[in-house]
């Protein structure tokens, strides 16, 4: 069957079932976030199974970490397309990402039971992961994104707008604002960004025709669906709009998922802000991409469509814009990756995004979880256990967790 896909150094054509098997697997065993499962994706796909060479492993990982987007879900997607077809694409991302929604949606059903002092010492123990993890990522954003003063100008800049803009767009402005001064500022950073990409000249993409298609259902999801929204359509389609928008704006790794997801659910009234902590907190504890966080959030809203039918709208809402600007790219890439002008407004974007996630460590997160002496304390130990030991995050998860049920027995 003919797909649009080429690959000029696929060995065989596989079959979805198979590629669902493998990336069932993955998907059950990838914990670690995102470049952890890059790794693991390597070492299966390129040294294992030699579904791929190490340049066109290269090339996707690039690809995908340019885009908005879940990085290691976009890549699984794209080795699942050229694999075995569209199908394949579509059992890579659904096996890979099954496993942690099922989990979540799990403590979802099971969150609103925990009282007593066991139960929200446990829900504040995860809290407080939440603000390890996310200081974690923010302090290695900071140093990879931002290494020089221009990139670290911007981020500031990106922290005093968002002070300022009580607007649902801040997210937003500030992005576009980190473009605009990434062009201005960076040209000479995105060249030298350009430069340690894969310079290979294999060739793996979708045909032209299939890129233009999925770009423009993307466009039109994306500025039509909030036109919908504004004709008063009801509140599925207010919650498949919140998901993909925020879906569709995340730069940087999925840890910047959860100021754009704040802003649509918490600030809106659709999640409280302890539900909304706890569940990211059991997000680190999960295998799988973190953007299945949205899954346990479609379950907890507080009114229709909630459950089953929430979380299937926010997980397809917020994976869809994703694996669209996948297809859409991948038969230009070659062309975009070569233009400095490209990796300077991705290196402003880069920028921003560090005090996007910043600005977040410090409201809801900081704000919500550290109310005392002690809380600050298991929140550090977290991080420097993160940080300066590398213990894995699930450890972290769990002693931080018994550290809060600990807190509240003694209170």
């Amino acid at each position: 069957m003919e797909t649009g896909i080429t690959s000029a150094h696929s060995t065989r054509v596989g079959s979805p079932l198979e590629v669902l098997q493998v990336f069932l697997k993955l998907g059950l065993t990838c914990f670690g976030g995102p470049i952890a499962h890059l790794g693991y994706f390597r070492r299966e796909f390129v040294e294992r199974r030699r579904w791929l060479d190490d340049e066109t492993f290269t090339d996707l990982v690039g690809l995908c970490q340019f885009l908005p987007g879940p990085a290691s879900s976009q890549v699984g997607f794209s080795i699942g397309l050229l694999r075995a077809g569209w199908l394949g694409g579509l059992a890579a991302w659904f096996a890979f990402t099954l496993p942690s929604v099922l989990l979540l949606l799990g403590f979802a059903a099971i969150a609103p039971s925990l009282g007593g002092q066991i139960g929200g010492g446990l829900i504040h123990g995860l809290k407080l992961v939440a603000v390890a993890v996310v200081a974690q990522a923010v302090w290695d954003m900071a140093r990879r994104l931002c290494p020089d003063q221009r990139r670290a100008a911007i981020a500031l800049i990106a922290i005093a707008v968002l002070s300022i803009l009580t607007t649902v767009y801040a997210q937003l402005i500030v992005i576009a604002i980190g473009a605009v001064l990434g062009l201005a500022l960076c040209q000479t950073t995105g060249s030298s960004d350009i430069s340690r990409v894969s310079q290979s000249t294999h060739e793996t993409r979708v045909s032209r025709t299939v890129g233009a298609a999925a770009l423009i259902l993307f466009c039109v999801l994306l500025f039509g669906l909030p036109a919908l929204v504004g004709l008063h359509a009801g509140q599925a389609v207010k919650v498949f709009e919140a998901f993909y928008r925020s879906g569709a704006l995340v730069f940087g790794g999925g840890h910047v998922v959860l100021p754009l997801l704040q802003q649509q659910t918490v600030a809106t009234g659709w999640i409280s802000s302890n539900d909304f902590l706890a569940g990211y907190g059991a997000a680190q504890a999960v295998p799988g991409p973190l953007f299945t966080f949205a899954a346990f959030l479609g379950w907890m809203m507080v009114e229709a469509p909630n459950h089953w039918i929430g979380a299937l709208l926010a997980t397809v809402g917020i994976f869809l814009p994703g694996l669209l600007l996948v297809l859409a790219a991948l038969p230009y890439w070659q062309a975009l990756r070569a233009r400095p002008s490209m990796a300077a407004l991705l290196a402003g974007v880069n920028a921003a995004v560090v005090g996007l996630l910043a600005t977040a460590l410090y409201s809801p997160v900081w704000t919500s979880a550290v109310l005392s002496e002690l809380d600050f304390a298991i929140a550090a130990i977290g991080f420097f256990l993160l940080v300066r030991w590398k213990i894995p995050p699930l450890a972290v998860v769990v002693l931080c967790a018994l550290a809060g049920i600990v807190e509240a027995t003694l209170h």
